[in-house]
This record gives C-alpha cells, sequence and structure tokens, in this order.
C-alpha cells in the first residue's frame, strides 16, 4: 500500500512539475553557467496554427531566432507577421507570449534560456 501512495505521489509531482513548462518546447541541452547558480538551456519550439502560447515569465533571460515564421494574433485580435529570421531578447520576469498563431504555418524558433538553477523554466507573472 505504501508503495501505491509513493507511485501516485511522484506521478502528480512529476505532473505538477511538467504543467510548468511548454508543450511546444523540445530541449536539446541544458548545462551549468560557469562561475554562477545558473544554468544555460537550448531548445527549439514549434507550435502549430490554432496553438496559443500562454503568458508567462522566466527568472533570467531568454534569447529567441525564428527558424519558420509565420503569422501571429495577439490577445487584442490584432494579427501581425512573425517573420523568419526575427530575433529578440525576453528580460528576467518580463510578461511575454499570450499570442496564437494563425494562418496554415506553424511558427518554430529557437530559443536559450540563461536562467535560475532549480526554479521553473515557466511560471505565472505576478
Amino acid at each position: 500500500m505504501k508503495w501505491c501512495l509513493g507511485v501516485l505521489i511522484a506521478g502528480v509531482l512529476i505532473s505538477a512539475a511538467s504543467a510548468q513548462d511548454s508543450p511546444f518546447r523540445k530541449e536539446l541541452k541544458r548545462a551549468d553557467l560557469s562561475g554562477t547558480n545558473m544554468e544555460v538551456i537550448t531548445s527549439i519550439n514549434e507550435i502549430k496554427p490554432g496553438d496559443s502560447s500562454a503568458l508567462h515569465v522566466h527568472h533570467g533571460e531568454e534569447s529567441f531566432y525564428v527558424v519558420s515564421g509565420g503569422t501571429i494574433e495577439l490577445p487584442d485580435g490584432k494579427q501581425v507577421p512573425f517573420p523568419t529570421g526575427t530575433t529578440g531578447i525576453n528580460r528576467r520576469d518580463v510578461p511575454h507570449g499570450a499570442f496564437k498563431v494563425v494562418g496554415d504555418k506553424p511558427i518554430v524558433y529557437l530559443s536559450t534560456h540563461i536562467v535560475d538553477k532549480g526554479v521553473p523554466l515557466y511560471d505565472t507573472p505576478k
């Protein structure tokens, strides 16, 4: 009985931890940032038409490069291009995301996070 309860609790904890990640992100590499309590995480992200990126923050910096662009819809309904070759940096604890991919092309981008080690990569803005 204790064994079953332990497995159940572990499953709940794993589910809760993964709920804080993006379903669109595939991690490619993670390493400690030398001399700090931070880590570097490189990922490829694909958001398909009809899918939405939730408003979120990171506890560190995120750099991105759009490998395959498309069109996004902002919360106010405005549609804007998010073209291939776009680059950007999302600053520590600054809310971003909150867009929906529209049209017929997924958006694919490479992201590199330099973030505090041991905290969720994605978090809800305060």
